[in-house]
């Protein structure tokens, strides 16, 4: 006696069967259904090619404003940076007339020379702070205004400016030797030579 065998095949995970399966078990049961399924899903396909359609324009729109933003904004915001204060320039003939007068009076053998160089170089320091654009009443005030980060001899400026002022205020009664009268104009030197004035 001969034994067939039959095959039986399931479909497992075959996505195609089950949706075929369920549209004819549909199309069978409620056939004016599927008229309207398969209506409504060409409408929605339709409308969502022109709505695609609409989108992509407007995506490209949206970019080419968003440059002309970007462009606008760099003008505005991409300035160029100017230094804000005039360099003076190495080598001025005048400045260096001034210094060297101050040169000659700190080796001078006399202490009003000394004091004479002081005010002097600190005459040299205001001036110096104006041309490069720092205002206020006075050295002290100018001064207040710099950050340290723009002026890199901001402390030995201070230091100068207050012997100056000693000096000046107190007159005969503040003593000062050669010494400390060099060390000062020593002072006032590193500032200029950070600007290049002598």
């Amino acid at each position: 006696m001969q034994q067939t065998s039959e095959i039986i095949s399931y479909p497992g995970l075959d996505i195609n069967y089950y949706i075929n399966s369920f549209y004819t078990l549909i199309s069978r049961t409620f056939p004016e259904f599927i008229g309207i399924i398969e209506t409504t899903i060409g409408y929605v396909v339709g409308i969502s090619i022109i709505a695609s359609i609409m989108l992509f324009f407007g995506i490209i729109y949206c970019v080419e404003k968003l440059k002309e933003i970007r462009k606008r904004e760099s003008e505005i915001y991409d300035l160029k940076i100017e230094a804000g204060y005039e360099e003076v320039k190495k080598g001025d003939t005048e400045l260096a007339n001034r210094w060297d007068k101050v040169k000659i009076l700190i080796e001078s053998s006399n202490e009003n020379d000394w004091r004479q160089a002081i005010i002097e170089a600190d005459i040299m320091l205001a001036d110096l702070l104006t041309k490069i654009g720092y205002k206020g009443e006075g050295i002290g005030e100018q001064l207040k205004r710099i950050e340290k980060s723009d002026f890199q001899t901001l402390d030995q400026a201070w230091e100068a400016h207050k012997a100056r002022n000693a000096i000046a205020h107190e007159g005969s009664d503040y003593v000062l030797n050669q010494n400390e009268a060099r060390r000062i104009i020593s002072l006032y030197r590193q500032v200029f030579e950070e600007f290049y004035s002598i």
